[in-house]
């Protein structure tokens, strides 16, 4: 990174030590940076075209004869920041003069020692400031960038679509909602009891690893507010080119709406499983399984009692230990439900009574699949239960690719910072599934591979015949870094 001397800032650091020669620490190591393993990222972005298609759907209403940075180089500058761990605009005052940055953005880096000059934090914050009606570049004097909501929505589907190299059998959309804690005085930002702050709660698709939609919300609307138009528009386009795909809808019991379900029901090729809140008329429908696990734990527990009592003196403390000695004992029973009012018609609710120790745990889901084709158990944990790995995705987003840096005043610069988020982390989920599979990264979260892999110090060397990026040869990784290479070069070029 080219240094950029202050007055405040020393030109030298020097640590003194006894009976050895001191240290000398400068930042004066001229075209040197710690980012090389960008060079990964840029070019998986150059063979599936994501930040360029895009900055297709932004509108530059600038005049031509002054923009020295175009809506493609400053949309791919803003998102490999997130990539590298630069969450700030103000970040790029610095990050402007990195020549691995220059690199990446494909922009013309000179041999001599003139500076490089990337777009800087003014220039940049003019995308998350463009105007939410597009008609208003071009009578607005600072924010002449606007962009397509729709286009870029359709965007998302449209790269989990070419991520498939031909029509699975079945998907799994994963609906859920998370808080975004803010600070400020942000458009629509509301307190929610639930999360105990003032907060957005965003709305995310996943199908797998797959991020197919963020929608920022104010948190004052229902948790299921927007969740069937999104999931209208999202399976709407994947049929388009999918036809026979079967499609599994899955979520909390913030989604067991009428609505959502009734939807559902009436497509072909579309069933759901949502989680569900008891009630007591359900708890009353499950006594009999109750006392069944019930009954089953109570002879796991005199069993191991009677086995214990052979080996110690009897006391109270054998039934503890016994206790943590068995498992707890799980039936799972399909109920035909239908409420009172809120419901169209019946249902099938599937109940997991789990009892140990603790006494009875009892939890239900409502679904769509019919009884002859699952088995109640099987529905519950390998249907429901693994859309927990979903807060994965949220930690990926909002730990490490900082989506909840939603500090803009406008709601609508806010919902592009939670885009540039979403298409970072589609971008590094494509390094890792089409790069890393057979390497020790497959299921790396994005903050480890940027870490193993991407934090990489090298130095750059420009001549008239190449750019040389000669990184630190005790780099732990090399091997790693050697295959994603190997995967980069068999993935087709564009057009």
């Amino acid at each position: 990174m080219t240094p950029v001397s202050t007055d405040c800032t020393p030109k030298q650091f020097k640590f003194e030590r006894e009976k050895t020669r001191p240290i000398v620490v400068n930042f004066q190591g001229g075209r040197v940076t710690s980012d090389a393993g960008l060079s990964l990222i840029a070019e998986i972005d150059r063979k599936l075209q994501i930040t360029s298609r895009l900055a297709e759907c932004f509108q530059d209403y600038r005049q031509p004869n002054r923009r020295q940075h175009s809506i493609e180089n400053l949309i791919a500058q803003r998102i490999y920041g997130l990539i590298m761990g630069y969450e700030d605009l103000n970040d790029h005052e610095e990050l402007r003069h990195d020549p691995m940055f220059v690199i990446a953005i494909r922009k013309r880096i000179n041999q001599e020692n003139e500076p490089i000059i990337l777009a800087g934090k003014s220039t940049l914050n003019r995308l998350e400031h463009c105007p939410e009606n597009i008609e208003q570049g071009t009578e607005s004097r600072y924010h002449r960038i606007g962009h397509s909501t729709a286009e870029i929505e359709k965007l998302f589907i449209k790269i989990f679509l070419e991520s498939y190299p031909k029509e699975p059998k079945q998907i799994i959309l994963d609906l859920d909602v998370t808080d975004d804690l803010v600070h400020g005085n942000q458009e629509q930002v509301f307190f929610n009891t639930y999360y105990g702050a003032y907060c957005y709660a965003p709305l995310y698709i996943f199908c797998g690893k797959h991020l197919l939609a963020a929608k920022l919300r104010p948190s004052n609307v229902d948790p299921a507010e927007g969740a069937l138009s999104e999931l209208q528009r999202v399976i709407e386009q994947i049929r388009t080119k999918w036809k026979n795909v079967e499609i599994l809808v899955r979520g909390d019991s913030a989604y067991s709406r009428e609505d959502i379900m009734e939807w559902c029901e009436s497509e072909t090729g579309v069933d759901y499983v949502f989680g569900m809140p008891q009630n007591s008329r359900l708890i009353k429908m499950t006594t009999e399984t109750k006392n069944k696990a019930q009954q089953e734990f109570n002879q796991k527990l005199s069993t191991v009692i009677s086995f214990l009592e052979t080996l110690f003196i009897p006391d109270i403390q054998l039934n503890e230990l016994a206790s943590q000695l068995i498992e707890n004992s799980i039936w799972y029973r399909s109920i035909n439900y239908q409420t009172l009012t809120s419901w169209s018609r019946p249902r099938r609710v599937v109940a997991k009574v789990e009892h140990g120790s603790n006494g009875n745990n009892i939890r239900f889901v409502v679904t769509s699949i019919p009884t002859n084709k699952i088995h109640p158990g099987e529905l519950y944990t390998q249907k429901y239960c693994p859309r927990g790995e979903m807060e994965n995705r949220f930690k990926e987003q909002q730990l490490e690719l900082f989506s909840d840096r939603t500090s803009t005043h406008t709601f609508a610069g806010n919902q592009l910072r939670l885009w540039f988020s979403s298409i970072a982390y589609i971008l590094m989920n494509a390094l890792r599934t089409k790069c890393l599979v057979k390497t020790e990264l497959q299921n790396a979260q994005v903050g480890t591979i940027r870490t193993k892999l991407l934090k990489l110090g090298a130095l750059i060397t420009i001549t008239t015949r190449r750019v040389l990026i000669a990184i630190n040869s005790s780099c732990p990784y090399k091997d790693i870094y050697a295959t994603a290479y190997r995967c980069l070069q068999l993935l087709p070029n564009p057009g």
